[in-house]
């Protein structure tokens, strides 16, 4: 028994050794995070995030399982990801699932309330104006093609799915792109029956004729038409 004690330990230094360099203080985690080409990634609820982030922070709420493992699909395995949460819970638990799927993470140490205390800045998120589903179908034309993009910039996936609405917008100018920010527009998503971001939505001569969640490719769009 002692023997397999000793072995069990032994095998888990490595892990602890990776955790604990993974561990960034507010200083360090600034420095890393400035390189805007990295991923950065709230764990908190989406209320907690509308609160105060930092800048170019993705969102992904730890808390609901389904949500969380749906939105990090969409991060690149091939960059780090750097997570925070308030005060370094959560964030932490994130990590450790993130490193066990393939992914090189960094947590804040302390959280946001770390973050704060070492006079980082803070970003609040923006008020989106309501959108009224007569406005939002009254941007839809009568004649010809319209595609809709309803995400928000803090979305994982909608991040990934923007160069794909880009390229369809400079490949095929007679269709006209429309970009919903969705954040906070509950009332619209209901009526619009959005329940995930990004949801694309493609309409025909004012009529929808097809949609779907998620990231997908050009071609998969172009081929509804």
């Amino acid at each position: 028994m002692f023997l397999r004690f000793l072995f069990i330990l032994f095998m888990a230094l490595p892990v602890a050794k990776v955790c604990a360099q993974s561990e960034l203080d507010a200083e360090k985690f600034s420095q890393k995070v400035a390189d805007t080409t990295i991923q950065l990634l709230d764990v908190r609820t989406s209320k907690e995030y509308n609160s105060g982030h930092l800048k170019h922070a993705l969102q992904a709420d730890w808390n609901q399982p389904d949500q969380f493992r749906e939105r990090v699909q969409s991060l690149d395995k091939q960059k780090p990801v750097y997570v925070y949460c308030l005060v370094g819970g959560r964030s932490s638990a994130a990590a450790q699932w993130l490193r066990e799927k393939g992914f090189t993470v960094y947590n804040l140490q302390g959280g946001i309330n770390a973050w704060k205390k070492a006079n980082k800045p803070v970003e609040q998120a923006e008020a989106i104006p309501p959108i009224s589903y007569a406005e939002y179908l009254s941007r839809i034309p009568a004649k010809g093609l319209a595609l809709a993009d309803v995400g928000a910039p803090w979305c994982p996936p909608c991040r990934k799915m923007a160069p794909v609405i880009d390229s369809i917008e400079q490949q095929y100018p007679k269709v006209k792109v429309i970009r919903v920010d969705g954040s906070g527009q509950d009332a619209l998503m209901d009526q619009l029956q959005v329940h995930s971001f990004p949801t694309i939505i493609l309409y025909k001569n004012g009529k929808e004729i097809w949609r779907k969640e998620g990231v997908m490719e050009v071609k998969e769009i172009t081929k509804q038409w």
